[in-house]
């Protein structure tokens, strides 16, 4: 069984409900109508009757509950809820209608807040800023959070590294250029990600263009400081750097510029040290590697809220969904 299926087993093993909010797009409508007949999740999809009728024609989603927001009868209820989360910006109840009534992810965000449904997913059709940006103003980060960041959870066929080719890959997707402390962070949030989604023990890598000192460079050594300070935060964590590619996941490259390692060649989380080296590498992996990457997943909102490529088909988005709800079960 593949990894994603795995995920999929799990989910149908306790049913939660994930939203939909881009009904504008059909790929929304082909992915739930494949996790409705799997049975993965319960779904809500927001949108407007001649929205859901134009991009769902021709598909079964008629498990699936349809929210209009401008007749919904909790409408009221998450008008207010908003309203009461956004005060201390000087919010004001018609803001907050024209808002919910505009941008569903706002409204999405306001269900999981209110507790019915368990989780969102979106950005197919948006940004990961259009995406994020509701969660983190409304559903708010999980207590004890030091950092909200996002990774890939990479899957590659026929692969001999990672566990069996499965990585998480952080952060990809939010934070454009973390400092030491932030990069720890990260890491820490990937290893636990990595733990409760593949069920295996983390590896750690922290990425860099140098191997344990084989480069002088300020970016160096704030990868080499990121390094110290997670083993402080969490000095039960499998991680060391910093490490080249090569060097974190092929075990003889690992043993030569690394030797006595516990994560040189053997590493499944790759930590990079910014937004670009992380985001160039999940899709070069992607398309070269033809690798399903999954993501990018949030870590650090007090419920799941994850975001999606636009470059997605629909069935990345049944995959993002799949992971969303094990993420809800474990919340």
């Amino acid at each position: 069984m593949g990894f994603i299926d795995e995920i999929k087993s799990r989910a149908k093993q306790d049913k939660k409900t994930i939203v939909l909010p881009e009904s504008m797009d059909r790929r929304t409508f082909e992915a739930a109508a494949e996790i409705l007949a799997e049975g993965i999740a319960n779904l809500v999809i927001i949108g407007t009757p001649e929205e859901i009728e134009k991009n769902s024609a021709g598909l079964d989603i008629s498990g699936a509950i349809i929210v209009n927001p401008a007749t919904y009868e909790k409408t009221e209820k998450y008008i207010d809820l908003l309203v009461e989360i956004r005060k201390s910006k000087g919010m004001t109840r018609e803001e907050a209608e024209k808002l919910l009534m505009t941008e569903y992810m706002y409204y999405a965000c306001v269900m999981v807040k209110a507790g019915d449904a368990d989780g969102a997913v979106s950005g197919a059709c948006h940004s990961t800023a259009n995406t994020l940006k509701p969660a983190l103003q409304v559903v708010k980060t999980k207590p004890g959070t030091k950092l909200v960041s996002a990774f890939f959870l990479m899957d590659v066929p026929d692969c001999e590294y990672g566990e069996n080719g499965t990585f998480v890959f952080g952060d990809c997707g939010l934070n454009q250029s973390p400092n030491s402390e932030e990069l720890a962070a990260i890491a820490i949030s990937s290893a636990e990600s990595f733990k409760l989604l593949v069920g295996k023990e983390p590896k750690v890598a922290m990425m860099s263009h140098s191997s344990k000192g084989s480069a002088k460079h300020p970016n160096v050594d704030k990868v080499a400081e990121a390094v110290k300070i997670a083993k402080e935060m969490a000095p039960e964590l499998c991680i060391d750097g910093e490490l080249q590619a090569d060097a974190a996941i092929v075990p003889s490259v690992g043993a030569s510029k690394a030797p006595g390692s516990d994560v040189a060649g053997r590493a499944n989380v790759l930590i990079f040290p910014d937004l670009d080296a992380g985001n160039i590498g999940y899709k070069l992996v992607q398309r070269l590697a033809k690798a399903e990457a999954y993501g990018p997943m949030t870590q650090g909102i007090a419920k799941p809220v994850n975001d999606l490529s636009r470059g997605c088909s629909a069935k990345d988005i049944v995959g993002v969904v799949a992971i969303t709800a094990v993420q809800a079960q474990n919340n």
